[in-house]
């Protein structure tokens, strides 16, 4: 509880912890959402008609607690170590056209127009090339209509800043606040190293003389992006009010470069931390594609638009840790999706967000999410879609409005000492469904329509429909789960395959101690014929 002792926004959600204890009456769940349909049975899959319950040794199950990778090499201090200060670096102006690191922004469908309109000429950019340049350096060396100090410490940028692939740009202390103009189309890219330490960077409205506040999914605001073979470093800074719904423009966002522009410059995947800031206001707080080891560590992501923290398409080896995400207004608070593998989700918060408090989303595999507290989120807390091979383990998900935590089309989940409490609808849920009649594109996010599912220890406990709820599985397996104060008269009870045989289960869970696994008699082979 180290690092929750300095945060008061963490300290409120211990509180909540301990309060939701007492959550387990009708009373907590005034604001639930009307109980969910029957998920539609998948085509892939029939309903098996008959299970047997059988009490399997308990011995495979036992598990020791998974080590987490080590935090303390994380700091402001690491980074500072990174930063080489050898050769000055050179700033030149040059127009946006045939650079690399622009092509996404100035390419067909007329995207120039937008910065010929702000620029009202030949769109133009500043570059740092071959070598180091701390900010406030770039004053004098730039024309003032380009980058002016508007009060002391405080710079004004009014072009595109973009770190050449032998340029490191260090924005620190000097810099009390980078503003980046919108109606100027000003924004930040780093092709080298971008280090942003103990300082602010704002999307500024100029007309407002304000924060480029969000407004609508379509209006430019200003953005940061990191490109492959890059590296990029953020501790204790305040960044706000960036992005929009326009590729690459997200907020911040670390993305190899598009397929075939990778082939041809042929760079690393991107890298980097962000560490001990906060982000309010994006449209994304955080998104990657194709990027390896990188450490989100120690954030707040407040009150950002579609979602706090986003790792999307093969990225994989990530760090996210100790961090608070909440009042995401139209999404998740994290969410990590197609193919983000082998990485670590521990000890965040992650509360009063928009849909789920976190979701592992297409075929995402082999990620460890420990020790979260995932409370008051308006849908579910923890989400699985088409994610199998994954370990929940330690988290306290409470007083979410619908599920605690589900798990849909997903196999081998393993489920270890979590308390499901207090949520709108059943403490856990997992269920199949066919996908094919959606707009799901098959063939880039494939799925079979199976769940398995391996439940040991932990509590379910005061849930609006009950503990759990399981729906046509290939098998499920549970050992030493508690299961206390039902919101219903009628005692703890069980919905989906386990309600037929809900007292057989009982005796053997409960009064026996013993372990159950639940399986089908036909063999699956057969119910997929």
């Amino acid at each position: 509880m180290g690092a929750c002792a300095m945060n008061p926004q963490a300290l409120k959600g211990s509180a909540l912890l301990a309060a939701a204890m007492l959550l387990a009456s009708g009373a907590a769940m005034a604001d639930v959402a009307p109980q969910a349909k029957a998920p539609t049975i998948a085509k892939e899959l029939q309903q098996a008609k008959t299970y047997t319950i059988s009490s399997p040794p308990t011995a495979p199950l036992e598990m020791a607690k998974p080590a987490l990778p080590d935090l303390s090499g994380y700091t402001a201090a690491a980074i500072e170590k990174k930063i080489v200060r050898t050769k000055p670096g050179k700033i030149s102006i040059r127009r946006m056209m045939q650079e690399d690191a622009l092509k996404d922004f100035i390419g067909g469908d007329n995207k120039m127009a937008e910065w010929v309109v702000r620029q009202h000429g030949i769109p133009q950019a500043i570059f740092i090339d071959d070598g180091y340049m701390n900010l406030k350096d770039l004053l004098g060396k730039v024309p003032k209509q380009y980058l002016s100090e508007t009060s002391p410490g405080v710079f004004l940028a009014k072009l595109p800043i973009v770190v050449g692939r032998k340029g490191i740009l260090d924005i620190d202390k000097n810099t009390q606040e980078l503003r980046l103009s919108q109606e100027a189309g000003s924004f930040l890219i780093n092709d080298g190293q971008l280090f942003v330490r103990d300082t602010k960077v704002t999307g500024w409205s100029e007309k407002a003389n304000g924060p480029a506040l969000f407004k609508s999914p379509k209006e430019f605001r200003p953005f940061l992006l990191a490109w492959g073979g890059t590296e990029t470093y953020i501790s204790n800074t305040k960044m706000a009010s960036f992005g929009y719904a326009n590729s690459k423009s997200y907020g911040v966002s670390i993305s190899q470069y598009t397929p075939n522009m990778a082939k041809v410059l042929k760079r690393a995947e991107p890298t980097g931390w962000i560490i001990d800031s906060e982000f309010s206001d994006m449209w994304y707080g955080f998104y990657c594609y194709e990027t390896t080891g990188f450490v989100i560590k120690s954030n707040t992501y407040k009150d950002n638009i579609v979602y706090g923290i986003d790792p999307h398409d093969r990225s994989h080896g990530l760090i996210i840790a100790d961090n608070t995400v909440y009042g995401t207004k139209k999404k998740h608070g994290i969410i990590i999706s197609r193919e983000v593998n082998d990485s670590f989700i521990f000890n965040n918060r992650s509360y009063d967000n928009k849909l789920s408090g976190l979701v592992l989303d297409r075929n995402s595999v082999n990620n460890l999410v420990a020790d979260n507290e995932f409370y008051r989120n308006h849908t579910d807390g923890i989400t699985l879609y088409e994610s199998g091979d994954n370990l929940l383990w330690g988290n306290k998900v409470i007083a979410n409005r619908r599920h605690g935590i589900r798990v849909r089309n997903s196999v081998n989940i393993k489920l270890y000492e979590n308390t499901s409490m207090a949520n709108g609808l059943t403490g856990l849920y997992g269920h199949i469904k066919d996908l094919t009649d959606t707009d799901r594109d098959i063939a880039l996010d494939p799925f079979d329509a199976k769940v398995s599912l391996i439940v040991v220890g932990g509590e379910l406990a005061g849930n609006g429909s009950g503990p759990l709820s399981i729906d046509s599985p290939l098998s499920v397996e549970l050992y030493r789960v508690s299961m206390l104060a039902p919101t219903k008269t009628s005692g703890i009870s069980f919905n989906g395959v386990l309600g037929d045989r809900q007292e057989e289960i009982l005796d053997l869970l409960v009064r026996q101690q013993k372990a159950v696994l639940i399986d089908p008699v036909e063999r699956q082979t057969e119910l997929q014929d």
